[in-house]
């Protein structure tokens, strides 16, 4: 009798926690434990957040990827089985591993948006999650960019109270800030106010504003495409 009661404990203490919720090591503490596990990722653009939502949903449905749109320009998929199998635990209790986007577009500037996001993984092992990125499995961003180069956004330039400039090939903003304005350290506040960064950030923009305050007399009154 006495030999069977290791056996008994097991198959005890196995029904009594069928019910419970499996916790493994690599569980998210900050998310509230559990199985539930992210990681994230982010992606800076030289647009609105309204249009880096639009690039971002539709990189997603050319994707075939269904998701829900949730308040203040944010994003979810629908979960997605993974393509490992359950743990041991996992099996006992019924849960397969699976993964799903949650993206979040952030304005920074007038004109610049960071596009975040996290992929959410249940019964995913830590060191498994990366295979399960949106860089790894989309090529998420790269998508995005190359959506956005071939149809512009254009909804954050502004059209008043300055003139809008077409880059000529291989010119950033400091040769912008040349030709409009006659001194090339205005790109600081050409870049400001188009919510870019560094001289080249405005590759991808179809039109960069220049404010009339900056502008050379022979360039007052140019239209757009200069």
């Amino acid at each position: 009798m006495f030999r069977q009661f290791p056996k008994i404990a097991i198959v005890f203490s196995i029904l009594i926690c069928a019910g419970c919720t499996y916790a493994p090591y690599y569980a998210n503490r900050a998310a509230g434990g559990g199985t539930d596990a992210a990681e994230g990722e982010q992606h800076d653009l030289p647009y609105t957040a309204h249009d880096s939502f639009l690039l971002t949903e539709d990189v997603l449905r050319g994707e075939g990827i269904l998701f829900e749109v949730k308040p203040e320009d944010k994003l979810v998929t629908l979960w997605k089985d993974a393509d490992v199998g359950p743990g041991v635990l996992g099996s006992l209790v019924g849960k397969d591993p699976r993964y799903r986007y949650e993206i979040e577009v952030v304005p920074l500037t007038a004109r610049s948006s960071r596009v975040v996001v996290n992929v959410r993984a249940e019964d995913i092992a830590d060191d498994d999650i990366p295979k399960y990125n949106a860089t790894t499995r989309l090529n998420l961003f790269a998508k995005i960019d190359a959506l956005a180069a071939k149809f512009p956004p254009s909804g954050g330039t502004p059209k008043e109270g300055g003139v809008n400039y077409a880059l000529l090939p291989n010119e950033d903003l400091k040769g912008l800030a040349k030709r409009a304005t006659g001194n090339e350290d205005n790109w600081r506040q050409i870049a400001q106010d188009n919510g870019l960064k560094s001289p080249t950030d405005g590759a991808n923009l179809p039109s960069i504003w220049v404010r009339n305050s900056l502008l050379s007399e022979s360039q007052k009154g140019a239209g757009t495409g200069n």
